[in-house]
């Protein structure tokens, strides 16, 4: 009997160091938010347009509003936009600066009476007549006039031929894939471009503060022309602070847009191109539907918290019952469109493989949260909130 229980106490005393010393299975990590983020509110109802190509685009949001905006599409006189970033690539000007003055030539102005009789888009001139450079880009995108657009390629290339050329490099440089220029004015059909492409070039446009300054004058007076007025009829409506108008009878009516309000507290830049608007009135209608458009796209915009401080992104479960949570360091606000869907990926950088915690303390790093907005991908640390210790000795000793 004695060596009976001499050796059922040493079976214990091993069956209890065993436990003691056997390592601990380890914590376990799981995500728990949801891989999309829904934004709250309808999407937005954008007003349908009698166009060929469609783009409305916010920085830091993205496309809000797009139909066939890659399709190539004639873009009368909005080429312009192109002629003015040449002509202020190769003669540089600083605000309030009125640059050197260009002399009409005496080939422009004979072509002016011809023109003025065929009703097309230019001022009146004279050979000898001088216009500062600020004043002969004025008269190109206020006025649209297409016999100053001529001068200016002269003036700057040599040649018309020349001048093209260099637009279709401004044009290569930008990367503008679907958009290639014929002529200065772009009254040659062959001188084509994308929605797209121009919501693209709004931007760089805008952000030269000369053509940005230009192109939200509603008139302008020049030398010999007097006071001229600009195409755009709807500058200020909605928000709209510019850009450039272009309409044919074949072509039908362009305007490529900006517009700027406040949401939120916040001013909000919105870029549009509406190319190959149709109807009794083609120019009109594509400035009809700029307004609408910029007035549902700035209805759908607002600053919302998409990810708050503390959110739980990750739950830990140890086998010994402790628990504990990863939640986000930083909340995320962002300017987000409604109805928008963000997807959300977690990163574990701060655990062992498959999720597994060895240890747990307060305020660990666990891991990532990259957030996927369409302009952005946003990150934010998730740290440990709550401990995990050592399991007691009695789940030790308990555990099989």
């Amino acid at each position: 009997m004695a060596a009976a229980v001499g050796i059922a106490l040493v079976v214990v005393v091993a069956f209890v160091a065993v436990q003691l010393v056997r390592s601990a299975p380890p914590a376990q990590a799981a995500v728990v938010l949801p891989k999309t983020i829904a934004i709250k509110g309808s999407p937005p109802a954008f007003p349908s347009v009698n166009d060929i190509s469609t783009d409305v685009y916010t920085p830091g949001v993205g496309t809000l509003y797009s139909v066939n905006a890659d399709a190539e599409v004639p873009l009368a006189s909005v080429a312009k936009l192109v002629a003015a970033l040449v002509v202020l690539h190769d003669h540089p000007l600083q605000e309030g600066q009125e640059g050197p003055e260009i002399t009409v030539t005496s080939a422009i102005a004979s072509q002016y009476p011809a023109q003025a009789a065929n009703k097309d888009s230019v001022i009146k001139v004279k050979a000898g007549e001088q216009l500062t450079e600020l004043e002969a880009l004025e008269a190109m995108l206020i006025p649209s006039a297409d016999n100053v657009a001529q001068l200016l390629a002269t003036w700057n290339s040599g040649s018309v031929s020349s001048f093209v050329s260099a637009m279709n490099s401004e044009v290569s440089t930008l990367g503008l894939r679907h958009t290639h220029l014929a002529d200065v004015s772009g009254l040659d059909p062959a001188s084509v471009g994308s929605a797209a492409d121009m919501v693209r070039l709004a931007q760089d446009v805008m952000s030269n503060p000369v053509l940005s300054q230009i192109v939200a004058m509603p008139q302008v007076s020049l030398p010999l022309a007097g006071t001229v007025f600009n195409y755009d009829y709807a500058l200020g409506r909605d928000g709209i602070d510019g850009i450039k108008t272009g309409s044919t009878p074949q072509v039908g009516g362009n305007f490529v847009f900006s517009a700027v309000r406040s949401v939120d507290g916040q001013a909000v830049k919105l870029y549009g191109a509406v190319l190959g608007e149709r109807g009794a009135s083609p120019l009109q209608s594509a400035l009809d539907a700029a307004e609408s458009l910029a007035s549902s796209a700035f209805a759908s915009l607002s600053r919302v918290t998409i990810l708050p401080r503390g959110a739980v992104v990750l739950r830990v479960n140890a086998p010994w019952g402790e628990t504990a949570k990863g939640v986000t360091a930083l909340g995320v606000k962002a300017l987000v469109c409604s109805g928008e869907k963000v997807s959300a990926r977690v990163s574990l950088t701060g655990v062992g493989a498959n999720g597994q915690v060895r240890a747990l303390s307060n305020g660990q790093q666990l891991g990532v949260v990259s957030l996927h907005l369409p302009d952005k991908t946003v990150k934010v640390p998730v740290d440990a909130s709550g401990s995990i210790g050592a399991p007691s000795m009695s789940w030790k000793l308990g555990r099989l």
